[in-house]
């Protein structure tokens, strides 16, 4: 796959096509807001089968290519299952190997976090996710 982060229209079509590359997604309300020429702020969610929902949030800036921050969480039903994001904790060693990516899981999920590999500021998470 090309990187999708080269423009808007080439977001737009990565985004809008999502559930045609990936058959486990059932709906989705993804909505990319053009801010100017050359940003956008992705969100909306992805609804899956047994009531697992992905809500999105994504700040892009397509002239560097690079996602600027994020914010993923994971539900299933009323109950916050994990959630990913990207704003950093340098106080906390645990998350060097990854920083400033990072998950959030129970127990305590707010204070609760792990190093989460597979995430970037250059290339789309969403398949990953």
């Amino acid at each position: 796959m090309n990187n999708p982060l080269t423009s808007v229209r080439a977001y737009e079509e990565f985004v809008y096509t999502l559930q045609q590359t990936f058959p486990a997604i059932k709906v989705s309300t993804l909505v990319l807001k053009r801010q100017g020429r050359t940003a956008g702020i992705l969100v909306g969610e992805l609804l899956f089968e047994k009531d697992i929902r992905l809500f999105v949030r994504e700040r892009l800036d397509f002239a560097f290519e690079e996602i600027l921050g994020y914010g993923y969480e994971v539900w299933q039903g009323d109950e916050e299952l994990y959630w990913y994001d990207s704003h950093e904790h340098p106080q906390d060693p645990t998350l060097a190997s990854t920083h400033p990516h990072h998950k959030h899981i129970p127990p305590d999920i707010k204070h609760h976090r792990i190093p989460a590999s597979g995430l970037s500021f250059t290339q789309p998470n969403l398949p990953f996710l």
